[in-house]
C-alpha cells in the first residue's frame, strides 16, 4: 500500500505516524508561567540529539480543537526553562491522566498526586516520582505549520543539570532494566520494558 500525505487527512497521517514510530519515549515536562502557574503534561514526540551539549527536543503540537499553544509551549516560550522526567510503570497512569486539557492555572502535580520536587538551576519543579529528571534551558525553538489545529512546534532544550537515582547509576551507565521505562503507542496504550535483545557487530 502507497499513502501519500497530501491526499489524507491530518487526522489519518497522525494515525498512519503514531501506529509506524514505535515505541516512543515519553517527555514528561514540567513547566512555570510567567504568573507562576505550574503545568504538568507528557509529549511523546520526544528524543535526544547531541552529548556535546547534551540536547533533546519534543514536539508540543497545537490543540487539536482551535489551534491554540498549549500551556508548556507558552510557559517555555515565557521562561525559557523546563524540567524533562523520565516515566517508568509506576507512574505511567498518573502521566496519562496530566494528558487532559486543563486550564492554565491548574496543577497538574495535585490533579494526578504527584509529588513536587525543586529543581537546582531552573525555576520549573522536578517530578519526585521520577528517577530521572533533566533540568533544561531553552537552545532554539522552531514553529511548523502555521496556527492551525495540525501546526506544532520542536523546542530543543540544553540539558543543564541531570537528577539520577543512586541505584540506577553504575560506571556511568543507566541500569535500563531498574528504570523501567515506559513507551508510548497508540491511541490508550503504551509498552513496558519487555524483552532485551542485543546485536554485536562484526569487527572488520
Amino acid at each position: 500500500m502507497i499513502i501519500d500525505p497530501a491526499k489524507v487527512t491530518a487526522k489519518e497521517c497522525y494515525k498512519l505516524m503514531v501506529g509506524s514510530i514505535v515505541p516512543r519515549p515519553i517527555a514528561f515536562v514540567s513547566t512555570v508561567s510567567g504568573d507562576g502557574s505550574v503545568n504538568l503534561a507528557p509529549f511523546s514526540y520526544f528524543t535526544a540529539i547531541t552529548s556535546a551539549p547534551p540536547t533533546v527536543c519534543f514536539a508540543p503540537g497545537r490543540r487539536s480543537r482551535d489551534g491554540d499553544r498549549k500551556d508548556t509551549l507558552s510557559n517555555i516560550e515565557a521562561t525559557g526553562e523546563f524540567v524533562v522526567n523520565v516515566v517508568t510503570e509506576a507512574i505511567g497512569a498518573a502521566m496519562h491522566e496530566t494528558a487532559g486539557e486543563f486550564p492554565a492555572d491548574v496543577d497538574e502535580f495535585e490533579v494526578v498526586g504527584l509529588t513536587r520536587e525543586p529543581s537546582r538551576i531552573v525555576k520549573p519543579p522536578r517530578v519526585k516520582e521520577s528517577p530521572i529528571n533533566m533540568e533544561c534551558r531553552v537552545y532554539d525553538i522552531i514553529h511548523i505549520g502555521g496556527d492551525k489545529p495540525t501546526g506544532g512546534s520542536l523546542v530543543i532544550g540544553e540539558i543543564v543539570l541531570f537528577h539520577i537515582e543512586d541505584d540506577l547509576y553504575d560506571a556511568g551507565r543507566i541500569d535500563i532494566q531498574k528504570l523501567n521505562p515506559l513507551g508510548r503507542l497508540a491511541g490508550d496504550d503504551y509498552t513496558a520494558l519487555g524483552r532485551i535483545i542485543s546485536h554485536r557487530r562484526k569487527k572488520l
